[in-house]
Order: C-alpha cells, then structure tokens, then sequence
C-alpha cells in the first residue's frame, strides 16, 4: 500500500484536538473523511504529534497507507476539496517509503506560544493567541526560561491526566522575543508531556510580570510539584509548527 505524508494546517478553535474522540469533531476525524471522501479508503491517519481542544498547526506531519497509489498533489488537492469550508488544510504531500512513520519517525517536535501584550482586545487575533494587557518584559522571561534546557523532572509543569510514563524530558531549545506587541515562546523537543508548553508559558508570563523572579522559576521547576507551576496558559496561542523526521 502506498504511504503519503501529508504536512497539514489548521485552526483548531472549533475542534477537540487532533486524535477522535467521542466527545466531540476532531482534525484527525476530518482528515481520514475526506480521504474517504476522495478514494473510499477506511484507514486511520497517524500524526508527529496530538494537540490539544483549541490548540492549532501551521505543520503538522500526519501519514496515511492508501490502498491505490496517486499522484501526489491529486492526493493533496482531492483531500483539501474534501475538507471544504473547514480550516484544515494540506500543505503538502509526498509519496513515502512504508518505513515512514509520523510519529515514531519523529526525532524532534517545535511548538509555539504567542501571545499579544497590549490594553486593546484582539480582533483579527481571538482565539489564535493570548492577550495579556499587562507589560511583559520578554527579556526576563527569555533568561529565567534558560534553566529548563537539557533533561529535567518536568512534573511541576505536566498536566495532572499526562499519560506519559515519565516526567523526565529533554528540552532542547527554548526562547522568548518580543516583536512589537507579539511575544513568541519557541520550544523543540524529542517529546512534550501533556499541557507542559502551556504551563512553562503561564509561569514565564508571571515572570514577565514581576511577580516572579528568575530564582523562583528555577525553583518551581526544581521543587518538581504541580501545585508550584502558574496559572496554565490558554490553547488559544499555542501552535505546532514543526517536525523533523528521519531523513
């Protein structure tokens, strides 16, 4: 059976994630109908990655086994007719070897946080980022996020339902910049525990505020305990950008 890569963007505001579930419409739902819309294929769709309600991609890398082989933008534009009017799109699409696998082939995974600081509401940006009204100083938020590269007990900033079999992780990058009014939180990594972009940002934001210090970031992490993480961060500025794959 061929392998097809498909590289997809959405905006996940309406949906509850990338992986089905029962509770409500998801982008991996929407995907594996459209691909049956377009060849009658019945299969299931793999992804680098598993975003959360209301989190959204600029990239994410999915593969699908269909049962004849296509070309490969009659694969992409037939699957995007499909998807009409949802905000999901395909990228781009490649044929690939059965070896390919979205998720197990991924050696690095890239996320972004934005948020927009600024007293006026958000009307082009509601629901893809995070207002917050109160001046941030993105330079120490940049600093005290520096402690958290390498491998750490990341329990303080994981999610209470995180189904990972260890909190221990290794971050590989992290930064903060400001561009005008859009601070941008940039995080790689193998892997991610559950909401832990979303909790490093909420706690950075308390930094960029004052109320923290570097120090007591460094601790919270340290301490390894969830109730010294910050308020967590909305989805609504979280995206995945990235996945780097075995070549």
């Amino acid at each position: 059976m061929p392998r097809y890569k498909l590289t997809i963007e959405y905006d996940g505001r309406n949906y509850v994630g990338w992986q089905r579930q029962a509770n409500g419409p998801s982008i991996q739902e929407a995907v594996e109908k459209a691909i049956k819309a377009f060849c009658g294929d019945e299969n299931s769709t793999h992804a680098a990655g598993r975003t959360d309600a209301g989190v959204h991609a600029l990239a994410m890398v999915a593969h699908a086994d269909l049962s004849k082989e296509h070309r490969a933008d009659t694969v992409r534009d037939a699957i995007n007719q499909h998807l009409r009017p949802q905000p999901i799109a395909i990228i781009a699409c490649e044929e690939v070897s059965e070896n390919f696998h979205a998720r197990f082939s991924c050696m690095r995974r890239a996320y972004e946080y934005r948020i927009v600081n600024r007293r006026a509401p958000l009307a082009l940006d509601k629901g893809r980022a995070w207002r917050v009204s109160q001046n941030l100083d993105a330079d120490a938020m940049n600093a005290a996020a520096q402690c958290l590269v390498g491998r750490h007990d990341f329990t303080t900033f994981r999610a209470a339902a995180c189904q990972s079999d260890s909190p221990v992780k290794t971050l590989d990058e992290i930064s903060v910049s400001r561009l005008g009014d859009e601070i941008v939180i940039r995080c790689v990594a193998r892997s991610f525990l559950h909401h832990q972009v979303r909790s490093i940002t909420g706690s950075l934001v308390e930094v960029g505020k004052g109320r923290w210090c570097p120090r007591d970031f460094r601790d919270a992490l340290e301490a390894a305990d969830r109730t010294r993480c910050g308020p967590v961060a909305p989805p609504d500025g979280l995206y995945f950008v990235r996945a780097e794959h075995e070549a």
